[in-house]
């Protein structure tokens, strides 16, 4: 409950104020090295195609998990809908606007936190906020970063440096920063893979707690199936790189809100994890075995 003397910045859920997504026909390609320099050293390199021909649409205020083997371009993707890298062919829409770069309309959580090391955490917050809406007073700019500092539970921490938080303190800070310029779309790189397990469940289930609140777009990366379980509306799973493509979607059909402790008791949930569990066997021991052959070849 928001105890501020002020109105809160944070608006309800609002099943109208996100946007559908659409990639159609992406393929990214890493060119190779082959001008005469790297010909005559023999440090020429071939061109490495880590998408080929993604094609997936997102319905507004749902939350979507890309899961799949490492390689696989997860990363990649998000990198492009966030307008961080360009596809080599095809587009990404917003509200059937073609992203070209990076926009207020879409907030990114990093794996590595990405924080400026020598602001606080309100700082941190706030610098996001300005950066948006620099017409925005200092006092609201203020406001609108204590709100989201208690969204995400560090009240009493706003004070503190980056250097002074713990891993999952610190992811803390970076959706507050992401949720806090109103994006429409909140983009997820694998934003609990550094933390250790007990962290890692308790930031999930405060991610789920936000999202009832905010029902934001959401989009994560991740190798964990049980996070994909807990989180997702839907499931992308990705095939092995290089050409990785979308190998199947799958609708994660349990009610909301949910609760891990009860999430196993779903008829369907063991049903799905292990659709999902043979898939990543499968596409993980083919990348092995292709590593193999290559270094017998070599």
């Amino acid at each position: 409950m928001m105890t501020s003397s002020y109105a809160s910045s944070i608006k309800p859920a609002d099943m109208s104020a996100s946007a559908p997504l659409s990639i159609q026909g992406v393929s990214k390609i890493y060119h190779g090295k082959r001008d005469w320099f790297s010909r005559m050293t023999r440090k020429a390199t071939l061109d490495y195609t880590a998408l080929d021909d993604i094609n997936l649409d997102i319905e507004a205020n749902t939350f979507v998990s890309i899961i799949g083997p490492s390689g696989c371009g997860k990363s990649t993707l998000l990198n492009i809908m966030a307008g961080l890298s360009q596809p080599t062919t095809g587009t990404v829409l917003i509200d059937g606007v073609p992203i070209t770069g990076p926009g207020p309309d879409r907030g990114v959580v990093f794996q590595n936190y990405a924080l400026m090391p020598w602001m606080t955490v309100m700082d941190n917050i706030r610098f996001a906020i300005e950066t948006v809406n620099p017409k925005l007073s200092a006092t609201r700019q203020k406001a609108i970063a204590h709100d989201y500092i208690e969204l995400v539970g560090l009240t009493g921490a706003e004070d503190r440096h980056p250097h002074e938080l713990s891993g999952g303190m610190k992811q803390r800070v970076g959706i507050a920063r992401a949720l806090a310029i109103d994006p429409q779309i909140l983009l997820m790189d694998e934003p609990f893979g550094a933390l250790d397990a007990l962290t890692r469940g308790f930031l999930q289930d405060e991610v789920e707690r936000i999202w009832e609140q905010q029902r934001k777009t959401v989009i994560l990366i991740t190798h964990s199936i049980e996070e994909a379980l807990l989180l997702s509306d839907k499931i992308v799973m990705m095939t092995r790189g290089p050409e990785a493509k979308i190998a199947k979607i799958l609708d994660v059909p349990f009610p909301r809100p949910r609760h891990r402790e009860l999430l196993d008791q779903q008829p369907a949930y063991h049903d799905i994890k292990a659709e999902m569990e043979l898939h990543l066997s499968q596409e993980t021991r083919a990348v092995e075995e292709s590593r193999i052959r290559r270094r017998a070849i070599a």
